[in-house]
Formats: C-alpha cells, sequence, structure tokens
C-alpha cells in the first residue's frame, strides 16, 4: 500500500469516530434534557406538596386537642353507660 493511501484511510477513520462520537454526544444530550424535564416536574410536585403540607402543623394541634378532650370524656362516659346497662368496668 502506498504512503497515500494510508493517510487517506487513516484521515477517514478519523472522521468515521468523530462523527459517531458526536452522534453519541447529541444522543445522551437528548437523555440529559429528558432527565432535566423530569427533575423539573418532580421539583414543581415537591412544592406543590410542601404547600400542602403547611397547613398540617396547625390542623395537628386541633386533632390533638379534640383527642384530649376525648380522653378526659370517654372514660366517664363510659363509666356511666356500665352503670345504665348493669356492665361492670373490667
Amino acid at each position: 500500500m502506498s504512503k497515500t493511501l494510508l493517510t487517506v484511510i487513516t484521515v477517514v477513520e478519523i472522521v468515521a469516530l468523530v462523527a459517531v462520537l458526536g452522534a453519541y454526544l447529541i444522543l445522551v444530550a437528548q437523555g440529559l434534557r429528558q432527565i432535566v424535564s423530569t427533575l423539573a416536574e418532580v421539583t414543581w410536585g415537591a412544592r406543590a406538596v410542601e404547600r400542602q403540607l403547611r397547613a398540617v402543623p396547625v390542623n395537628l394541634r386541633m386533632v390533638n386537642q379534640g383527642l384530649t378532650d376525648a380522653a378526659a370524656v370517654l372514660p366517664g362516659l363510659s363509666n356511666a353507660v356500665d352503670r345504665r346497662t348493669g356492665r361492670s368496668s373490667a
């Protein structure tokens, strides 16, 4: 083989290598764009959940107060029901 032919083949191989690498880089960039899009949706959803959960502490205080009130009233109510029905408290 001549030196010129070997040089041409080498240049063609290098161009082919660069083209294949460029094609894969384009595919990787598209994949990364899809990931960014998905992460943007996840971020939006997480912020929405955060906004929804802001009311939880206030509501929990109200529920806890109701449960405290119920815990104070229920033993007496249970005893009154037991007395009326003739059952004994165990």
